[in-house]
């Protein structure tokens, strides 16, 4: 019963957060919440400012944000339960508080629903909330990059090009393509910790919601051993995943003529989740790595047994079994 509370607690956490409107939960402020969790289960919380950024070269995440008056964070969550030379389980989560497209902007109806753009950082932090409280014996680390994407007077235009943490440089085509900029340094920089595997969660393409709908989020990476653990999780907490397939010309329709990658794949491509998916693994190198696309089933339409209509936290119970 105890465990059940537990992770009922962490399941709200994370509803909670992406309930919370645009104006409410910021990246300052899912930075605040992050670091709370942190302390109070005693987790090693570490937080990058734009200053630390520019250091860093996270050129990805500084040009989403480019257009907001809200300052960017990088939030590092770090539990050590496990054996001390064990390499870790790293989880990334898309920390977009609202995303208005940008440039690129999105139409009106429907935009209010963009503040659950963050929905991947709140089930890292959900995670990361359960397994500290269980104290269960593994090393964890959930790494959040969180911005605005807004259309301000200095924000990122199509036809910019942007370079990465990693050195890769990016031509942007849309600026609506913002949560993959984001992730891309996120995933270059969990390459630093050596890990055993990297999950990276996110509300990445409204293609996964055409090939999907919203009962089973997209699943792809490099690893099919690690997709079928996650299959058989989703099986048994009900958050279900199905694999799509990753392919040399799905990666070569991200190739720029003028930048290492572009954003989108462009028109008569098609596959949005794929190719969203295949510039992502661009900046994984040979670590284990699977891709969690859950725009589609974030944010649940309908009452269901154990989760009411809105935020679904999906993510925490599938991570945990």
């Amino acid at each position: 019963v105890d465990r059940a509370k537990t992770v009922a607690e962490a399941v709200c956490t994370a509803r909670d957060l992406i309930h919370h409107p645009g104006n409410k939960v910021t990246p300052t402020c899912l930075a605040n919440e992050a670091r709370s969790m942190a302390k109070k289960h005693g987790v090693f919380c570490k937080l990058l400012d734009k200053k630390d950024m520019e250091k860093e070269g996270m050129g990805g995440l500084l040009g989403v944000t480019r257009g907001s008056k809200e300052p960017p964070k990088f939030i590092i969550l770090e539990y050590r339960g496990g054996k001390r030379k064990e390499p870790p389980i790293v989880i990334v989560g898309k920390g977009v508080t609202f995303d208005t497209g940008g440039i690129s902007l999105k139409p009106p109806a429907g935009m209010d629903e963009m503040k659950m753009d963050m929905s991947g950082a709140a089930a890292a932090i959900g995670i990361m909330h359960v397994v500290s409280a269980l104290k269960l014996k593994v090393n964890l680390i959930s790494l959040i990059p969180t911005a605005e994407n807004m259309p301000g007077g200095s924000a990122i235009k199509p036809g910019d090009i942007l370079k990465s943490l990693s050195g890769k440089t990016i031509e942007v085509l849309n600026t609506d393509a913002e949560g993959r900029l984001i992730l891309c340094d996120a995933l270059t920089y969990a390459q630093r910790f050596k890990p055993k595997t990297v999950i990276d969660l996110a509300t990445l393409t409204g293609s996964v919601l055409h090939a999907l709908g919203h009962h089973f989020c997209g699943a792809v990476g490099n690893d099919s051993k690690l997709i079928l653990a996650l299959k058989k999780s989703g099986e048994f907490t009900g958050e279900k995943v199905w694999e799509l397939p990753m392919a040399e010309e799905f990666e070569k329709a991200i190739k720029s003529s003028i930048a290492d990658l572009k954003n989108i794949a462009g028109p008569g491509v098609g596959a949005g989740t794929i190719t969203g998916a295949a510039f992502l693994k661009a900046f994984i190198g040979d670590h284990p790595w699977v891709h969690l696309d859950i725009a589609g089933v974030a944010w649940s339409t309908e009452d269901k047994p154990y989760i009411p209509k809105g935020a679904s936290g999906f993510g925490v119970r599938l991570l945990l079994y």
